[in-house]
């Protein structure tokens, strides 16, 4: 999608997501990559949406949703890596370290929500807020050590729906308990464990599949994820949609 114009993007995406006139301000969402190593392949989380969702019905994706703001205050038992704290606050639109703790904890209740992954440590937990309740519930105290910022992508003026996605990376074995039947929502269904060349081939959307090439790609370089690794950036500027570093 690097380069591309407005008019080209508009085209590639006409049949993910409805497209409008009306400006809209893009909203924070997170969402994960829960990555796994099997032998040679890496695979990747990803469920399909609801096919009764307005937005990118029965398309595969990675479990995320909009950021809660009231995140940024559960208690963790560690913190985000300093460097992955530094990228998340970097870019347009200066984020601020509260809102950037927002977004990675969000990612992490969005999985817990959608796919019935916990997380973190083993240990006693208690909070106030609902969504949050099955953490206390199987006594697991949210984490962020394990996240790693892999990408960022805004949509596009025109959308019914903008989003400002931070897509963030942690490995299976940051997962404290699993769940078997799922997570309590029904928004993904379909949770699968897909090499990540396999999963770019699904039906998923176009930024989908360009992230997972990034990461594909970032991986081949640095196999564990070490904390600060470059964040590409793609965003539409001067009619154009392109690719930055952060």
């Amino acid at each position: 999608m690097h380069g591309l114009t407005r008019a080209e993007v508009d085209k590639v995406e006409s049949a993910e997501m409805d497209v409008k006139a009306a400006p809209l301000r893009p909203r924070d969402a997170a969402t994960l990559l829960l990555l796994d190593r099997q032998g040679s392949d890496i695979l990747v989380l990803m469920g399909r949406r609801h096919a009764r969702h307005a937005f990118m019905p029965g398309k595969f994706v990675f479990p995320g949703g909009r950021t809660d703001p009231a995140d940024s205050r559960i208690e963790v038992v560690s913190n985000l890596h300093p460097a992955e704290e530094t990228k998340l606050t970097a870019g347009a639109g200066r984020t601020s370290a509260v809102r950037a703790r927002a977004i990675a904890l969000s990612a992490i209740r969005e999985t817990y929500e959608e796919a019935g992954l916990l997380i973190g440590n083993k240990g006693p937990f208690s909070t106030r807020k609902h969504d949050w309740q099955g953490f206390a519930d199987h006594s697991v105290q949210p984490s962020l050590e394990g996240v790693r910022f892999v990408a960022r992508a805004i949509t596009p003026p025109g959308r019914v729906r903008r989003f400002d996605t931070r897509f963030l990376a942690a490995w299976r074995s940051d997962v404290a308990v699993e769940l078997p039947g799922g997570g309590p929502t029904n928004e993904l269904q379909e949770l699968v464990w897909l090499p990540l060349a396999e999963a770019r081939e699904t039906d998923v959307p176009t930024i989908t599949r360009t992230i997972l090439g990034e990461v594909e790609k970032r991986l081949a370089d640095d196999p564990s994820l070490q904390p600060g690794g470059a964040v590409p950036f793609y965003r539409m500027l001067h009619n154009r949609f392109i690719r930055d570093l952060l």
